[in-house]
């Protein structure tokens, strides 16, 4: 019988496999493909591998704190500019702008549109915004993953901003065109809580969720304070030796005298001793305190993506390759524990074993869904958010999926591991994971 593309050598996985060899259709199809431009003396095929070539991100300002004059698009534009710097890229090279924003009120039109063009991005490149809660920035950069993938493209820049000191309160009732608004007083409702920070479902602020992880995992309120501690310690330690000294760029905002921000607001304030003895933030008899909770902030991040065939072209210098990604879902109440099962998806797409991981960047949304996670998968402390996490660096939640995956490239840098994961949970019961390899 004829074989491959209609010539007289058999198929090529017969060469390889044998006939009784069952493949699966996927990969018999790209062995056919392979062995074909072989044979037929063709070029190489295009390597759709996705590499990380840059990974910034902004200083992180807390709640009116340093960076609360600079809008989420002008904070994505400084992190996406300092990507192409790092890489040495030209903009024109860029095909497709991917950014995260969950709370868009008031940012005009097209957010991740403002932002690459206030990076000198040309007018051609395709941008799309995503909001997947807290999951935003990780998600865009596993979008910018598939259109790399899919050869859509071969340059993209993905990541997440996030100016939650800019949000507007918002007026309840009738106003909209043609209604008005009636007599009388109307309730104001605070933009970060209603479209960011409150389950959809129930109603109830996302730290009543921590507080049903904690009760359901086993996980008491002196291990929360413990760790909050840590992560405290941890992100004052990577300060003071310059662990984020190529991760961040620093922004001056627009305002008369400003100076340039450099470091993160978050880390200095915690006073360690204090949190034993602050008060349950959502439930009078509750374990969840401010402490062990993460902070509201601005900030954001960016990934630099190319190809693998880019990256010979242009000799670029990757940071990492994304080997694998996985979304996970279950109840909205639990999605404290869903970057559990994430991790394990993407681990199974990427062929390895949790053993096989050197360092996890894991989004403390709360201290007790990180301890919670660990504890699902029986994971070592020390290598778990080994520079801090968004209890002591903040949560701009548009951007966080993205820092994890940028702070996550400079951990593995550092300590010359060769596997990384990065996962963050998302309100409505979601996670996003990534699997990273050193180069």
């Amino acid at each position: 019988s004829r074989g491959h593309l209609g010539s007289r050598l058999p198929a090529p996985e017969a060469f390889l496999l044998g006939r009784s060899t069952k493949l699966p259709v996927a990969m018999a199809r790209r062995i056919n493909r392979l062995v074909a431009h072989v044979v037929s003396g063709a070029e190489p095929v295009a390597d759709s591998s996705v590499y990380i070539v840059a990974a910034k991100r902004t200083p992180i300002g807390g709640l009116s704190g340093s960076l609360m004059d600079v809008p989420a698009t002008e904070l994505g534009s400084a992190a996406i500019n300092a990507c192409l710097d790092a890489a040495g890229l030209a903009g024109d090279q860029v095909q497709e702008c991917i950014m995260g924003n969950v709370l868009s009120a008031g940012l005009k039109q097209a957010p991740a549109r403002q932002a690459a063009l206030g990076a000198g991005l040309p007018k051609s490149v395709c941008c799309t915004t995503v909001n997947k809660v807290c999951a935003s920035g990780m998600k865009a950069v596993t979008m910018g993953a598939q259109s790399i993938m899919t050869r859509q493209a071969d340059v993209v820049v993905a990541g997440g901003m996030e100016s939650m000191s800019n949000v507007p309160f918002y007026i309840t009732g009738q106003a909209r065109a043609g209604r008005g608004l009636s007599y009388g007083d109307k309730k104001i409702m605070d933009g970060v809580a209603y479209d960011g920070l409150t389950d959809f479902d129930k109603g109830l602020p996302m730290g009543v969720f921590g507080e049903l992880c904690s009760r359901e995992h086993g996980v008491g309120r002196k291990e929360q304070d413990e760790f909050a501690a840590r992560s405290y310690q941890r992100a004052r330690a990577a300060h003071e030796r310059g662990a984020f000294a190529k991760e961040i760029v620093p922004v001056t905002p627009k305002t008369k005298s400003a100076k340039p921000v450099t470091a993160d607001d978050e880390y200095v304030r915690g006073k360690v001793d204090m949190f034993p003895k602050l008060r349950p933030a959502f439930e009078k008899d509750g374990t969840v305190t401010a402490a062990s909770s993460s902070t509201i902030s601005d900030g954001a991040a960016a990934l630099l993506l190319a190809s693998g065939t880019k990256l010979r072209s242009s000799g670029l210098k990757p940071l990492a390759r994304i080997i694998s990604f996985a979304d996970a879902e279950q109840e909205p109440e639990r999605f404290t524990t869903t970057p559990a099962i994430a991790i394990q998806k993407a681990l199974e797409r990427a062929q390895l074993n949790l053993k096989d991981i050197d360092y996890f960047e894991i989004n403390e949304a709360f201290a007790v869904v990180v301890l919670a996670n660990m504890k699902l998968m029986g994971l070592d402390p020390e290598r778990v958010n080994v520079l801090g996490g968004a209890c002591s660096l903040g949560h701009p939640i548009g951007c966080s999926g993205a820092r994890i995956v940028a702070t996550l490239c400079t951990v593995l840098a550092e300590k010359q591991g060769r596997y990384g994961v990065a996962a963050i949970c998302n309100g409505g019961g979601g996670a996003t994971a990534l699997v990273l390899e050193r180069c």
